[in-house]
């Protein structure tokens, strides 16, 4: 029951019912609204507070927290970034007034997921060069991707070692001659793997956004393809659609 409770107000927080700032209603209330007990609300706040959605304040009640769940736009960072400018992860985050990172986990050549494979037109066996890097906002994980460039594209370039690309992945692709013009995403939510949850930071239960994304170049070759995850209790995917 008390998950349940969760469930009913993280809703309400993430379609925007309960405003960043806004006193969730009394432990009384509450417990009318769901019919349950005292502690089985105290234990829905408890895990609500967790996630870092609510939060306490000494002799007032039980708070909003004051930054609302946050929308992530993909196609802001899908253009190479302008002349002497860093990876638009961390500009974009400056337009909204946050510090933007990344860490670069590991790079490796691989044997890449069915698929992976399958949208790179792989034969059985055939690699790919892997990075998997640690976004973060303000020092906090926000998303954890697996990216996956076609070998013979990304073998001696910076796509295949550990130091981060000037300009971010799209840049250096299209100065490699290999231009991004379109982008394929696929959303879904799940629960979050043992990796995710520890890089991630995931508290209890929460499901991860998956976005598995697949970008091609101007003669349609898929150059990238990524497996996105972010926390699902803290942000949203944002899409704008242009209808011609």
């Amino acid at each position: 029951m008390a998950e349940q409770i969760a469930a009913q107000i993280r809703f309400e927080i993430m379609s925007g019912q309960l405003k960043p700032g806004a006193k969730v209603g009394t432990n009384a209330g509450l417990m009318e609204k769901h019919g349950t007990s005292n502690v089985t609300v105290q234990r829905a706040l408890t895990i609500l507070k967790k996630e870092h959605l609510l939060e306490g304040r000494a002799g007032s009640g039980v708070y909003v927290r004051e930054t609302a769940p946050q929308i992530i736009t993909p196609a802001s960072y899908m253009a190479p970034s302008d002349p002497g400018q860093p990876y638009r992860w961390v500009t974009e985050a400056e337009g909204r007034g946050q510090r933007g990172s990344n860490k670069v986990l590991s790079v490796a050549e691989v044997v890449p997921p069915a698929r992976v494979a399958e949208v790179m037109g792989l034969e059985s066996g055939e690699v790919a060069v892997l990075r998997v890097r640690l976004g973060l906002l303000d020092d906090e994980p926000a998303e954890l991707t697996h990216s996956y460039y076609p070998a013979d594209i990304a073998r001696g370039t910076r796509l295949a070692d550990r130091r981060k690309i000037p300009g971010g992945s799209p840049t250096l692709l299209s100065e490699l001659g290999y231009p991004q013009v379109d982008q394929v995403d696929e959303v879904a939510a799940r629960v979050a793997t043992t990796e995710e949850y520890e890089l991630l930071e995931i508290p209890g239960d929460v499901p991860v956004l998956e976005i598995f994304r697949v970008v091609r170049s101007s003669d349609r070759r898929p150059i990238e393809v990524t497996v996105l995850v972010k926390p699902g209790h803290l942000y949203k995917m944002g899409y704008h659609l242009q209808v011609h």
